[in-house]
């Protein structure tokens, strides 16, 4: 279940409430009884870790060159168009 964020127009107090898609939104406040409004929060989602996201995404990681080919510096490898 999702929550929400609202805060009361008389007391000014910000409280959480945990609610189903297909609850009505607060509209009383649980300490004064004052009229509330609802918050517009960040979302709670965050990636962390490794993983697809800082292999394939990140744009701040650092970018992974392929090695230079062995073959190129006289070296050989098993598969490489570029050992013969």
């Amino acid at each position: 279940m999702p929550m929400y964020e609202y805060r009361c127009t008389s007391c000014e107090k910000q409280f959480e409430v945990r609610q189903k898609f297909s609850d009505p939104p607060v509209s009383v406040c649980p300490e004064c009884g004052g009229a509330v409004t609802k918050l517009i929060s960040s979302a709670a989602f965050a990636l962390k870790g490794g993983g697809w996201y800082s292999e394939g995404y990140d744009s701040s990681s650092k970018s992974s060159a392929p090695a230079a080919c062995p073959a190129a510096s006289g070296g050989g490898c098993a598969g490489c168009p570029s050992a013969s």
